[in-house]
């Protein structure tokens, strides 16, 4: 039986979205229990067999400091939900709340992973190969070294063999060119790290990739630090509005355009299908001592379930496992013996 603790509050529609994803996703997978973290009065009216409501007082709001959400909102539904896997009441928890939010608790009630320095998101962007390209990080770290990039790429490649069932998914390093001699120095000395444990053979690393790439499925993995990754994927959300908006307006321009439109109907159906953010829902938040998976703020209810399809075949497959695996197997380019333990900056010569 998988058990997986629910953030029920979280996100811009909270219990309504979140008690009606629970239940299809209770009804699909008999070996799944839920522990539904909420105000017992917003939970109520929810029932299961293999539900359990956890009581919470309070709720981190999707625009909450840190310094509130951490400090202060002690018995928040996120909290306690996350202690839940702590405890090992849960073996995974699931949120659409504050992502800062979410990503300060996690880091701060699991702690991260021996050999991890950096905690990172990572989240499936749809590519024309039908599938997604794994991008990390998207957002938790904007100023990353290239050990820290390192650290993306094992644990990414841990990830991808749990929920693609690839033993050795391919690695590309997000770049300007795929010219080795481009890039930052960060970027440079990434890739020359990143070669090297291929050599080794704990990464797949087929080389640099540009932005096109994360949409053309030329490697499984992008790795990048997260203000790069959070660029990207604003851009790419951006993008995808307009031209979405351009199809509407074009197609409502006359009548003509109108009947063109329903004999399209069944193509736009179908790209509309293939592009919804909805199906690729559920970032990973990685490198903590727990499996935590964050849903889109805005997520509705077939979105919240793919979140928790996601960390259910997360904890399923051992992900927290073989990210540790992963891990020990690559030691000696994470942590050579003159570096820093836990990323600490060394003191200045005086």
């Amino acid at each position: 039986m998988i058990t997986l603790a629910v953030d029920c509050m979280g996100g811009d529609h909270g219990p309504h979205v979140t008690l009606a994803a629970c239940r299809h996703f209770l009804d699909s997978h008999p070996d799944a229990r839920l522990l539904m973290v909420g105000l017992p009065e917003a939970l109520q009216g929810f029932s299961h067999e293999r539900a359990t409501l956890v009581p919470a007082s309070e709720v981190v709001a999707m625009d909450d400091p840190l310094e509130v959400a951490l400090r202060r909102k002690k018995d928040s539904s996120m909290r306690v939900a996350i202690q839940q896997v702590k405890d090992g009441a849960a073996a995974a928890a699931v949120s659409a709340g504050n992502t800062g939010a979410l990503m300060a608790i996690a880091r701060y009630v699991l702690k991260t992973l021996d050999g991890i320095d950096r905690p990172a998101i990572a989240y499936p962007l749809p590519n024309m190969l039908g599938g997604a390209t794994t991008v990390l990080d998207l957002g938790a770290n904007v100023d990353c070294n290239e050990r820290h990039l390192l650290e993306f790429a094992v644990m990414g490649s841990a990830l991808d063999s749990v929920l693609k069932g690839k033993e050795q998914p391919t690695v590309g390093l997000l770049n300007i060119g795929a010219e080795a001699i481009k890039g930052s120095e960060v970027i440079k000395k990434a890739g020359e790290l990143l070669r090297s444990a291929a050599n080794s053979g704990n990464l797949n690393f087929v080389g640099n990739v540009e932005g096109n790439d994360i949409y053309k499925g030329t490697t499984d993995i992008v790795v990048c630090d997260g203000f790069v990754g959070n660029v990207a994927l604003k851009t790419s959300e951006g993008l995808a509005t307009m031209v979405g908006a351009f199809l509407k307006q074009e197609f409502s321009r006359n009548i003509f355009t109108k009947i063109a439109a329903i004999i399209a109907y069944p193509v736009l159906s179908a790209f509309k299908k293939r592009v919804d953010y909805r199906r690729y829902n559920g970032a990973a938040l990685l490198g903590l001592r727990g499996l935590v998976f964050k849903s889109h703020g805005s997520a509705d209810e077939m979105a919240f379930e793919q979140a928790l399809n996601r960390a259910y075949d997360a904890a399923r497959n051992n992900l927290l496992d073989r990210v540790r695996l992963r891990i020990a197997s690559a030691a000696p380019f994470l942590l050579p013996d003159d570096a820093p333990v836990g990323g600490a900056t060394p003191p200045a010569p005086h």
